[in-house]
This record gives structure tokens, C-alpha cells and sequence, in this order.
């Protein structure tokens, strides 16, 4: 049932058109990730559906009493409110009660003789049972403690700006609307926090729309896909797996479309140029064809450059770490952390916000001095940095200029030149856009810019420092495939998993208290292996309390006949179940292009997989009480 409707709606911004006339609905409870690149509108978007901004002309329909709750990128909060006030601030009837409440409860532990503030206090328990509030209570204390927030009370201006956020996050989350606007939701979060909100929205009972760089988000929330792009709408039934899918049939369908004009023009020119007599009517036509035949445009994906730019030469000695360690005031940040970077690494530095790792790659680049311990850095080394706070852009020249500050030209791998204007194109600057001047870019076409300036300086090791906050899913998309050609070191912070599994193949783990660990393998890898750990953490204790019963049953002289038949065919049953796991995975390769047939395929055969696992465990377990009895029976 469609909840909402856009009808040809249309907003520029200066020459840029951001919506050209575009439609669409929004349904009851549709997951929708908003992507696109930066700079096209999709903020803007949000804030013209949330009006919080105007829009030239078309129309928005939804019934009256319609609530929509909006989540900038940089949240505005009242900072003299107390953390609960924040959450609780709106103006439904369950938020001003809660509210109401909260403040009731303050004022009773300030004065708990006073009988005004204990009648207030029972007026208002009542209140919050007649409005069936104290879910909505205990789900917004859940969320502020799943988000790092404990201390309710404490005023929001006394946070930190990651802090600030979160308290923002769990603000939008708890308001009842029928439509939720999230911008950039994941940005600053660390992986556990991403995770458990990925968990929340999936039966979130509103319909949402996301903004969101993080891909494996995109690929676990949504059922669609809105993709603005050149002020057009592109909309895609499917989570962001579907829509890659998708965008490239669409992507092969112009191309083929531009080629069959491209071949018809060259047949038109050809036949015109033999110089048949223009004055008839049918040439008059022909020319006319030809023409018109020049004029149309077709959209296709631009070709990919040799991105094999060749860096600076890199020695054997890269950079080594020798008992390194850096704390701030009593906080211990890390403690002797040794590491040898060697060339051609790709290494991830991972941990909760606040641990210290953007702190390590500063030690590590020689912009912080560590307390003890030392860095050596090789002769050859020429660092290129990525930062959070990358310095202020001159807003006065124009994009082009920026970038030939840097170098006019760069030089691949094999001696071919690429030029300024050439890697502009690539980073989706088009020429007709590289005269424009800075100060007329969005923020996030200004980080685009800012990465394009650090990987033009020809570094041999690359930092990078949470890139993925700010660039949207294709630019990220671009830099991996830079990063998979790029003949130096990669050494990145960041909390974007896809990135991470991307990128890199070891990793720096902090686990807190100045604690440092390496871990060899991806982070996918990585979360398995911890996810692991916890299984067996949590299984050791029952299992070991199992074998001990078996063990007391006074050594058991044979199987039950229940068990005797389950032994006796359990093989067979996990030979056949491997059988059919073999014959699935030959189905999923001869399905081709059938996506709805590989999706069935791909679900059964996880059915199937962990039909095996569960046999498996039971084998185990029986061939347990087999060994039993033929120990008794010696």
C-alpha cells in the first residue's frame, strides 16, 4: 500500500540540474538505500521530502497527519538538554509524556520527601500506562546503551561529537513516524554498534530511506534501490547486490544502443559523401536522419583508465615499529606495539572509536612523537595521507587548477602519461566540470577532490584515514580498484567492512586498554574467527558437563535402539546431503543470468549446508557413546 508519492518533482542548484522531473512511491514498510554520486542531490533529496527545503515545482502526496522524522549527517542538538530530554524531544503525546515522566523522576531523587513531586510522579506512572509508554521507555534506553551512551542525565553539550551523533541516531530511531530519513547513519559508528542498528532496522515498523556509504549496510537492509543520477531516478527492486546487477544490464543496454547509432551514423556520412544529389527529397531526409543522428546522446559507462600509476620506487625497508606506545593523560592508547611493514602490505587498523588508531597512524606518518618506542621510516618511503582533517581546500580556484598544483601529468607502471584533466574524468569530474570553481562543490565532491590531490602526489605508502566517510558507494568502487593496481603499501583506518575485505589482508586489531593484536586474513575472516570463539566459549562449559554425564552413566553396554538405528545410517545421510550440497552448487553455475533461480538455489543449499553441520554434531556425538561402550566392554 503506497504511503507517500512524488510526483515530478524538479530543484536545481545553480547550472546543476538535481531533479529532473522525477516520480516515485514510497510503500509500507520498503527499505529504501538512496545512492548516487556525491554532489547529485540525494541530501537534498531528504531534506525536500522532510521540507525542510523547497523545492521549484511537482508535488507531494501523503494523508493528512503523515509524520516524518529526518537524520542529518551533522545533527543540530540543544546542547543544554540532558541526554534522555534530547531523545524524548518532539511533540507526539507518548514523547511528551515520556518526557514528563523522566523529568518527574529527576526531581523526586533531587527531593524525595516532597509529596507535590510524588504526586507528579504517580499522575504521571498513570499517564504512562494509559499510553502503553513504557516500551517505547525501555526500547530508548535500549538504544542509547547499544549506541555507547550510559549516562542519561548528563548534558548533551558536555559529549563529543561521536557522542552527539549517536544521541541524534537514537533520537530518530525511537520517534514514531511512518517514515524515517537516515543520512549517512553509519558514519563514525564502529562495526558492533553498525551492526546491532542493522539488526534494529530490519524490524524497524515504519518504511525508511538511507543514505549510506557502507555497501554490506546497503546489501542487508534494503528491498530497494533509489539511484540518482544526472537528475534522473533510477529505482530498482532489490538490496544493492540486486542493483549492481541490474545497473550493469541497463549500462550494456545503452552501450549497445550507442554503438547501433554510432554504426548507423558512419553508414549515413558515407552514403552522403558519395555524392548523391542533395537536392531531391529523399537526400534532403537523409541529411535530416544524419543529423538528428549526431544530436541524440546515449548515457554509457566511461572506460577505465590504466590505473597502474607508477609511484615513486620503494626500497626492501618500508617502515618497522619498535615498542611503541602513547597515552593521554591516564588513558593508555597503545603499548608496545612493534610491526614491520614490509612492501607490497595491505594492513587494516580496526577497534572501537576512541581506542587510539587514527593515533597510531599518526605516530606512524611522524605527525605525533610516541612516548616510548620508536618508528624507523625507510630512504625510499613517500607517504601519501588521506586525513579526517584534511586541510582547508581553496574555495577560490577551480577544480582543474587545484589538482595541476599537484602535477599536470602522471605516469603509469609501463611510461604512458596521464594527464590532470584525464584523472579529473576518472574521479567523475567531466570536463565540462573541471572549470568549475571549489567553492560550488558539495562536501562530498570536495573529499573526492582531496583523495584525487593525495593519490596524484605518486605516493609509495598510502594512509588512509577513514576514506570511506563522505564518498559515496562509486567513488569507493574507483578507489578499490586503484588500490587493487597500486604498487605500493596501503595501510587504512576504517570501520567500512566491504572496504576492509576489499582492501586489505591483515589486520591490527585494538581490543582495548592499550591492547594491540595482529590478525592474518580479511575482516570478514576476522569476524568469523571471533563469532567462533564465542561459540565455543559459550558451548566448552555444557559440552564438557555432557561428556562427564556419559561418562557417570555406568558405562553404558550398548546403544538404545534408537540411537542404534540413527548410527547405523548417519553416514549415508551426510554422504547424501554432501551429494546434494555438490549437485546445488553445479545448479547455482548453470543458472547463468536466472537471478530469481540462483537466489532459491543459493537459500537451499544454505538449508542444506547447515543440515550437514547439525548431522555432523550428532555423528560426534553418538560415536562418543560408541567409544564408551566398546571401552566398557574391554
Amino acid at each position: 500500500m503506497s504511503i507517500y508519492r512524488a510526483e515530478n518533482l524538479l530543484k536545481t542548484y545553480g547550472e546543476k540540474q538535481l531533479f529532473d522531473h522525477i516520480s516515485f512511491t514510497i510503500e509500507e514498510k520498503d527499505r529504501i538505500g538512496l545512492i548516487g554520486v556525491n554532489g547529485t542531490g540525494k541530501s537534498t533529496l531528504l531534506k525536500v521530502l522532510a521540507r525542510i527545503e523547497g523545492k521549484e515545482s511537482g508535488e507531494i502526496i501523503h494523508s493528512n497527519g503523515f509524520e516524518i522524522e529526518y537524520l542529518p549527517q551533522e545533527p543540530t542538538l540543544n546542547g543544554e538538554l540532558t541526554v534522555l530530554e534530547q531523545v524524548y524531544y518532539g511533540d507526539s503525546k507518548i514523547m511528551k509524556t515520556m518526557r514528563e515522566y523522566e523529568q518527574a523522576v529527576i526531581q523526586l531523587e533531587q527531593d524525595p520527601l516532597n509529596e507535590s513531586h510524588q504526586k507528579k510522579l504517580a499522575q504521571l506512572q498513570q499517564r504512562m500506562d494509559e499510553e502503553e509508554a513504557w516500551e517505547a521507555n525501555t526500547v530508548a534506553k535500549t538504544i542509547l546503551t547499544k549506541l555507547g551512551i550510559n549516562d542519561f542525565s548528563k548534558q548533551v553539550k558536555h559529549l563529543s561529537g561521536g557522542q552527539k551523533k549517536r544521541v541524534a541516531i537514537a533520537k530518530a530511531l525511537i520517534q514514531p513516524v511512518d517514515l524515517l530519513l537516515l543520512d549517512e547513519p553509519t558514519n563514525h559508528l564502529d562495526n558492533e554498534t553498525i551492526e546491532w542498528l542493522e539488526d534494529f532496522l530490519s524490524s524497524y515498523r515504519g518504511a525508511l530511506i538511507v543514505i549510506t556509504h557502507d555497501r554490506y549496510f546497503l546489501n542487508r537492509v534494503t528491498n530497494t534501490i533509489f539511484e540518482l543520477d544526472k537528475g534522473n531516478l533510477y529505482q530498482y527492486k532489490g538490496n544493492y547486490e540486486t542493483f549492481l546487477e541490474e545497473k550493469a544490464r541497463r549500462e550494456e543496454v545503452a552501450e549497445q544502443r550507442e554503438s547501433k547509432r554510432q554504426n548507423l551514423l558512419r553508414r549515413e556520412i558515407a552514403w552522403l559523401k558519395r555524392g548523391a544529389k542533395a537536392r531531391t527529397t529523399k537526400q534532403k531526409a537523409r541529411i535530416q536522419r544524419a543529423e538528428k543522428l549526431q544530436e541524440e546522446k546515449h548515457e554509457v559507462a566511461s572506460d577505465d583508465l590504466d590505473f597502474a600509476i607508477g609511484s615513486t620506487r620503494l626500497g626492501k625497508k618500508v617502515i618497522e615499529l619498535e615498542k611503541v606506545s602513547k597515552q593521554f593523560d591516564q588513558d593508555i592508547l597503545f603499548k608496545d606495539v612493534s610491526y614491520l611493514v614490509v612492501p607490497g602490505e595491505r594492513l587494516g587498523i580496526i577497534g572501537p572509536n576512541g581506542t587510539g588508531k587514527s593515533t597510531l597512524l599518526n605516530v606512524i606518518a611522524g605527525r605525533i612523537k610516541p612516548d616510548t618506542g620508536e618508528v624507523t621510516v625507510g630512504e625510499t618511503v613517500k607517504i601519501g595521507y588521506y586525513k579526517q582533517d584534511h586541510e582547508e581546500i581553496d574555495s577560490s580556484l577551480r577544480v582543474v587548477e587545484y589538482i595541476k598544483e599537484v602535477a599536470e601529468v602522471v605516469k603509469t607502471v609501463d611510461g604512458q602519461i596521464i594527464t590532470a584533466e584525464q584523472m579529473l574524468e576518472r574521479f567523475m569530474f567531466p570536463r565540462a566540470m573541471q572549470w568549475t570553481y571549489i567553492s560550488r562543490l558539495s562536501g562530498g565532491e570536495r573529499r573526492r577532490l582531496y583523495l584525487l590531490k593525495v593519490l596524484m602526489e605518486e605516493p609509495n605508502v598510502l594512509f588512509l584515514d577513514e576514506p570511506t566517510n563522505d564518498l559515496d558507494t562509486q567513488t569507493l568502487a574507483i578507489l578499490e580498484d586503484y588500490l587493487d593496481q597500486f604498487p605500493g603499501v596501503v595501510i587504512t583506518v576504517s570501520h567500512d567492512r566491504f572496504f576492509l575485505d576489499r582492501v586489505v589482508d591483515r589486520l591490527l586489531v585494538f581490543i582495548g586498554d592499550g591492547h594491540v593484536t595482529l590478525f592474518q586474513g580479511s575482516y570478514s575472516d576476522y569476524l568469523s574467527s571471533r563469532k567462533l570463539g564465542d561459540k565455543n566459549k559459550h558451548h566448552e562449559e555444557p559440552k564438557r558437563q555432557e561428556t562427564e554425564r556419559v561418562k557417570a552413566e555406568n558405562k553404558r553396554k550398548k546403544l538404545s535402539y534408537k540411537d542404534q538405528i540413527e548410527w547405523d545410517g548417519i553416514e549415508d545421510r551426510i554422504a547424501g546431503l554432501e551429494e546434494k550440497k555438490e549437485k546445488l552448487e553445479q545448479d547455482i553455475i548453470e543458472a547463468g543470468s536466472d537471478h530469481d533461480r540462483i537466489r532459491s538455489l543459493y537459500e537451499e543449499q544454505t538449508e542444506v549446508e547447515e543440515e550437514i553441520e547439525k548431522a555432523m554434531e550428532r555423528w560426534e556425538e553418538l560415536s562418543i557413546l560408541v567409544e564408551e561402550i566398546e571401552a566398557a566392554k574391554k
